[in-house]
């Protein structure tokens, strides 16, 4: 009776059929094609929302100078990058072109993913208030615009 046992396993077949298996990939694939549309939006938005984070973060960084150093800066874009100047003055015109901790040689301070942006300059005063105050937009190259609001108080917000 054992021998019986043992040929019955070993002449059972396991696993799946190829019209099965057809099936399945044919039900992932369906899925895949109409989640697709919904996640490139979504990796579209997040990217823009990212940029502008990085865009606030960097005028932040501005504020946070001016405070300890006591004396105006002045954040200004250039292109498709961002550039403090020290020791500005209210109209964001003069005072030298800062150059540190993630600035090139020329001072300038690229977002990342190349967002555009546009709109300021802000200007910072040494109690961390923007004497001149406005509003920066980062533009996705792919599509979809984020505001950064500063604030006259020099309070930073993405909107």
């Amino acid at each position: 009776m054992v021998r019986h046992r043992t040929a019955d396993v070993r002449d059972r077949q396991a696993g799946f059929s190829l019209a099965e298996l057809i099936v399945v990939v044919a039900m992932i694939g369906l899925l895949a094609a109409l989640g697709l549309p919904q996640f490139m939006s979504y990796w579209r938005s997040s990217a823009t929302t990212a940029g502008a984070s990085e865009l606030a973060t960097a005028l932040s960084r501005a504020r946070q100078l001016a405070i300890t150093g006591n004396q105006n800066y002045c954040a200004e874009v250039l292109g498709a990058s961002l550039r403090y100047r020290q020791n500005s003055n209210a109209a964001c015109t003069a005072g030298t072109i800062w150059t540190g901790t993630g600035t090139d040689g020329a001072g300038l301070m690229a977002i990342s993913n190349n967002m555009q942006l546009s709109g300021g300059p802000v200007v910072f005063t040494s109690l961390g208030a923007a004497a001149l105050a406005g509003t920066f937009t980062v533009t996705n190259p792919n599509g979809g615009t984020r505001n950064v609001v500063v604030a006259a108080s020099g309070r930073v917000s993405v909107q």
